[in-house]
C-alpha cells in the first residue's frame, strides 16, 4: 500500500504524495493550517506541540498525549490525530477542558496553553486520575502559571470520561490490515516476518520506533533519512508475556505500557521509567529502541543489566532457530556507538527475569532537573544478602563509561563480605577500578565518580536504616 491513511479529527486523510519523514508538527501547521499546535523546543521537551493520538488497542481506542514535533508522518497510518482545534463543539462551545482553563485563569501568554489542554484531554479520555504533576510534567509554562492549570486539571479529571467515539473506531478498524505501507523510502510493515524481510533487504535502513531519538536527527541535525523502516505497526513487537520466571518484553513496547508491568517486580525500575521522560515521551519511546540505540546514558540499560536481562535478536523471516540468537544485555554493548548487531539483524524482545526472593534491587538517577532530564549518573544495584554476607551482586552504571557497564570490581569487593559500612567503604574505593568517567556539560568526572560511590552508600543506608529519608519523591 503506497498511501498513509489516518483521521485528522473526524476527517479521513490519505497521503500518497508527501515526505513521510516530515514531522507531524510541520504537517499540521504548514499543510493543514492548524496553528494552535506550537513549536517550542522542537525536541519533545516543552510540550507546546502536544496533540493526542488515538489508536486501536484490544478493540477500543486508546488516547495518548504525544509530542508532534518529533513524530514522523509515516508513523500515523491507522491512527487518529486530535489537535486543540478539534475540541470545541460545532456551535463553537468550548470543550470542558478548555472551559476549565478559562474558569481558573490558566492561560497567561497562551503559547503553552494548547499543549496543556491536550495533555489534560488525553488523561480525561482515558479516565486517568493519576498524579496530575506526572500528567503535566511534559508541559512547561514559561509564565510559571502552574497552580491555576493544576486546578483546572483537577476539575476535569474529577469527572467521568467521555463516551467512546464509535465513528472514529469504525474508520480506524477499516484501516487495520497486514499490508506493508511503503511511501518513497519509508516502510511500515505490519507483521514480524515482513519486518525481518525488509531489514534483511535494507541492512543500512534507519529502524524507527518512537522517534524520540531519530526525530531529533530530523529537527536538530537536519538529516535526510534515505530508508526508514517503522516498527510501530508490528503487533508481535508490542506484547508483554508474563512467564513463570520472568517477562518477555517486545522491542516495540512503549515505556508507558512497560511501566505498569515492571512496577510490581521492580518498583525502582518503574520509578526510573517515570523519570525517563514525560507522559508524551513514554507514550512514544520504547525499551527496545533504548537498547538498540546503545546510548551510555540510556536510563533503562543499567536496570536491565543489573536485573540480568537477556536480549533476543532476529535476522530474516521464519521461526527456525537460525533466525534468532540471544545474549546477555550487557554483552550487547561493545563500544561507544557500537553494538553486537550483525547486518540485517534487529532487536526482537528482552527477557526480564523476576528478582530473587529477598533481593535488594535499587535504581538511582542523578540529573540536574528531577523530571525529564538526561542522567549525569544512573546506578542500578541488585544484591542478595544471605547468612550475613552478600552472596550475589550485579551492579551497573550509566553515564560512567562509553557504554552502560557493570561495576565488576565493586561486585567482587562485596561478594562474600558482611553487609557493613566497612565493606561498603572498600567497595566504594573499588569504583575507581571500574570507571574513569569524562567531563562534559552534565557533570565533571570527579563529580560522577563521587556520586557513583555515594549511591552505593545510599543503598546501604536504605537497607540498614529504613527510617532515613533518602528519596526526593517516589511513586
Amino acid at each position: 500500500m503506497s498511501a498513509i491513511r489516518f483521521l485528522l479529527g473526524s476527517e479521513p486523510r490519505v497521503l500518497a504524495d508527501i515526505d513521510p519523514c516530515m514531522t507531524l508538527l510541520d504537517y499540521l501547521r504548514l499543510e493543514e493550517g492548524l496553528t494552535g499546535t506550537k513549536e517550542g523546543c522542537n525536541e519533545g521537551d516543552c510540550g507546546a506541540c502536544t496533540v493526542v493520538r488515538a489508536r486501536l488497542c484490544d478493540g477500543a481506542l486508546r488516547y495518548e498525549a504525544i509530542n508532534s514535533c518529533i513524530l514522523l508522518i509515516g508513523a500515523l497510518h491507522g491512527c487518529q490525530i486530535i489537535t486543540v482545534e478539534h475540541l470545541a463543539g460545532s456551535d463553537g462551545a468550548l470543550h470542558p477542558v478548555q472551559q476549565a482553563l478559562v474558569d481558573f485563569h490558566g492561560s497567561q501568554c497562551g503559547f503553552c496553553t494548547p499543549g496543556f489542554v491536550m495533555s489534560i484531554y488525553a488523561a480525561s479520555r482515558q479516565g486517568c486520575a493519576a498524579n496530575i504533576d506526572d500528567t503535566l510534567a511534559g508541559n512547561l509554562c514559561r509564565c510559571t502559571g502552574y497552580a491555576p492549570i493544576v486546578r483546572a486539571a483537577e476539575r476535569v479529571l474529577s469527572n467521568p470520561p467521555e463516551g467512546p467515539d464509535v465513528a472514529a473506531l469504525e474508520i480506524l478498524q477499516s484501516y487495520a490490515h497486514d499490508e506493508t505501507v511503503s511511501l518513497g523510502g519509508f516502510h511500515a510493515p505490519a507483521t514480524l516476518d515482513d519486518l525481518a524481510t525488509l531489514i534483511e533487504a535494507h541492512p543500512d535502513a534507519v529502524i524507527l520506533a518512537g522517534a524520540t531519538d531519530v526525530g531529533l536527527w530530523v529537527t536538530k541535525q537536519m538529516r535526510r533519512l534515505a530508508t526508514v523502516i517503522y516498527v510501530g505497526r508490528v503487533a508481535e513487537l508490542a506484547r508483554i508475556h508474563q512467564g513463570p520466571d520472568g517477562m518477555e518484553i517486545g522491542a516495540g513496547v512503549s515505556y508507558g505500557d512497560a511501566m505498569a508491568a515492571i512496577a510490581a517486580p521492580y518498583p525502582d525500575f518503574a520509578e526510573i521509567i517515570r523519570r525517563i521522560g514525560s507522559v508524551q515521551i513514554r507514550n512514544l519511546g520504547t525499551i527496545g529502541g533504548n537498547v538498540a540505540n546503545g546510548s551510555p546514558i540510556g536510563d533503562a540499560l543499567p536496570c536491565l543489566i543489573a536485573a540480568g536481562a537477556t536480549l533476543h535478536l532476529r535476522r530474516g523471516p521464519g521461526q527456525h532457530e537460525s533466525a534468532r540468537r540471544s545474549l546477555a544485555v550487557e554483552d550487547f554493548f561493545i563500544d561507544y556507538g557500537k553494538q553486537d548487531l550483525a547486518p540485517g539483524e534487529f532487536v526482537e524482545s528482552i527477557t526480564l527475569p523476576y528478582p530473587e526472593d529477598g533481593a535488594w534491587f535499587r535504581a538511582y538517577k542523578v540529573s540536574k532537573r528531577f523530571d525529564q532530564d538526561i542522567s549525569a549518573v544512573l546506578g542500578a544495584f541488585n544484591l542478595v544478602h544471605e547468612n550475613g554476607v552478600i552472596a550475589r551482586a550485579r551492579i551497573a552504571f550509566g553515564g560512567m563509561a562509553a557504554i552502560p557497564k557493570r561495576a565488576t570490581a565493586v561486585e567482587a569487593a562485596l561478594i562474600g563480605a558482611p553487609w557493613s559500612e566497612a565493606t561498603v567503604a572498600r567497595a566504594m574505593a573499588a569504583m575507581s577500578e571500574d570507571f574513569a568517567p569524562i567531563d562534559d556539560l552534565r557533570a565533571s568526572a570527579a563529580y560522577r565518580l563521587r556520586v557513583a560511590k555515594n549511591l552505593l552508600m545510599r543503598l546501604y543506608i536504605e537497607t540498614t536504616e529504613p527510617a532515613q529519608e533518602t528519596r526526593l519523591v517516589g511513586a
